[in-house]
């Protein structure tokens, strides 16, 4: 069947622009009068003396015969989000990305043109306002408004106020006006924020450097996933965005790094779902003279940290759960989480062909799998959705595990585990791999599976090998995922909701 092209998003045309409702026409017309009357529409340095946010967390505890002895003169800017005129007075709230003060105009404080004047102002404009804290009969702090300056004009009438903006495809699209009408999402990227932030503080302290490596490489590698393609000009060779910077990171090692990170952006040309979005921000971090042992322990100490220092707690709650951070975390062998959850029987390995026809029915196109592929989809939709407390699930098969160390005890299992969480797998980690001849080996597996018609199968990459010839030192690395961290940090059951701009569908 022929994939329907989906075709660039059209430039607006002049008659579109016409199809204006009476709103946007009627606040057209306020912006030309301002400019009439002689108003900067595109001003430049503006004064303030605090953020909304500022006030309303310093001075909302004084009484109202605090305010009037302290006498406080504000200016701040922010968004008008609501006007109530009363004749020669009018109140309004105006916001900042966090809360929202009232403000109080009256005709016989700033005089009558200036008073007409605001009649040009609408809800969704952005202003300046001067003047001294008070607190109404209510209670409520206000500004007892001297002076205003426009800032800039709202050309589009603002989601009515009661109902909001609901469209969830429409938040993600356009998401300045989620976060106009919803300022309590900004919270979720603040989180985001310091999550980052705080990751680079854990990793700094403990020694690691922070490192940038290429983003276009001339051959996916570092994990089992399908890359974006592209094609640079001025060499004239194709180029692909990158899956992982995994083998980028040992190369340091091999370099002589000990310890280094990275966070950076990673591209998988692979579905939306709640839990993936094509373009997604990964830490990783590799460690010489460690293993995955080392990993297990330094990822239980990074995400409680980020639990204390961030949620102030060893706790979050994430849908009808409660999360606990607290150390130890539960390990559990990858083939005894499958007897547990998905009902397989503990002799049922044996059975090869079952095995594959299990895993391959369960896959999304019901194709036909390998044996380790097919255990590999078993637990992806049987195991993971019941492991909601942190697990490393350790020892999966070494088949699909390309890059990582062959158990001691079981050859056919990998050094290696997933860290699973709230039901999502929210790191992957092993010993690494450093033996050149075995990664040879490993890699024409993965080109045989890739003439099979495995899409994700690993490439050849021969100046990786060659690195590894140079020696690479006994060493753990990991991958988690942050988006992901953020959603269970943020109580958000879709990966859209803590990432700015999630790529969407183009409208047709």
């Amino acid at each position: 069947m022929t994939k329907k092209k989906i075709e660039p998003k059209k430039e607006t045309t002049q008659a579109e622009e016409l199809k204006k409702s009476d709103q946007e026409i009627a606040r057209q017309a306020k912006k030309e009068k301002l400019a009439q009357e002689g108003i900067n529409l595109f001003p430049h340095n503006v004064e303030k003396t605090h953020s909304i946010f500022e006030i309303v967390e310093n001075f909302s505890s004084l009484s109202k015969e605090s305010l009037e002895e302290k006498k406080i003169e504000v200016k701040i800017p922010g968004r008008i989000m609501a006007i109530r005129r009363m004749g020669r007075a009018t109140f309004f709230h105006i916001a900042d990305s966090q809360t929202r003060l009232q403000a109080y105009l009256r005709e016989d404080k700033i005089g009558e043109k200036n008073y007409n004047l605001f009649s040009l102002i609408d809800i969704g404009d952005i202003i300046s306002v001067e003047g001294e804290l008070f607190k109404t009969k209510t209670g409520e702090l206000t500004i007892l408004v001297d002076s205003f300056i426009f800032l800039a004009k709202c050309l589009h009438p603002l989601p009515e106020k009661w109902h909001g903006l609901q469209d969830v495809e429409l938040r993600y699209r356009k998401r300045y006006l989620d976060l106009i009408m919803n300022p309590q999402e900004t919270e979720v990227f603040r989180l985001r924020s310091a999550m980052i932030s705080k990751t680079r503080e854990f990793f700094d302290q403990k020694g690691f450097v922070e490192v940038e490596t290429p983003m276009m490489h001339d051959i996916p590698g570092g994990a089992l996933a399908r890359p974006f393609k592209t094609y640079h000009n001025a060499l004239g060779i194709d180029l692909y965005l990158r899956i992982a910077p995994e083998l980028y990171l040992k190369k340091l090692i091999v370099g002589g790094f000990e310890k280094v990170y990275e966070i950076n952006r990673n591209f998988r040309n692979e579905g939306i779902s709640s839990e993936h979005n094509p373009e997604f921000t990964m830490l990783e971090w590799y460690q010489a003279y460690a293993d995955y042992h080392d990993m297990m322990e330094l990822t239980e100490e990074l995400i409680n940290f980020l639990g204390l220092s961030i949620l102030g707690k060893e706790e979050i709650t994430y849908g009808e759960h409660n999360i606990s951070l607290k150390r130890p975390w539960k390990m559990i062998k990858f083939k005894e989480a499958l007897i547990e959850y998905s009902g397989l029987a503990p002799g049922s390995f044996d059975d090869r062909e079952g095995i594959i026809e299990l895993g391959s029915n369960l896959a999304p196109e019901k194709k036909s799998l390998s044996y380790g592929k097919a255990l590999d989809v078993i637990f992806d939709k049987n195991v993971k959705s019941h492991l909601i407390q942190p697990t490393f699930v350790i020892n999966p098969p070494k088949e699909v595990s390309p890059l990582a160390k062959a158990s001691k005890e079981e050859p056919d299992e990998a050094e290696r585990f997933e860290l699973v969480m709230g039901g999502m797998e929210m790191a992957n980690a092993f010993s690494e791999l450093s033996d050149p001849e075995e990664q040879r080996k490993r890699f024409e597996q993965q080109t045989e599976e890739r003439k099979k018609g495995d899409e994700d199968a690993h490439w050849i990459d021969s100046d990786y090998i060659h690195a590894l010839e140079y020696g690479l030192p006994p060493a753990g690395g990991e991958g988690i995922g942050i988006d992901r961290l953020v959603m269970l940090f943020a109580n958000r059951k879709s990966i859209r909701e803590v990432i700015l701009f999630p790529l969407l569908r183009p409208k047709t």
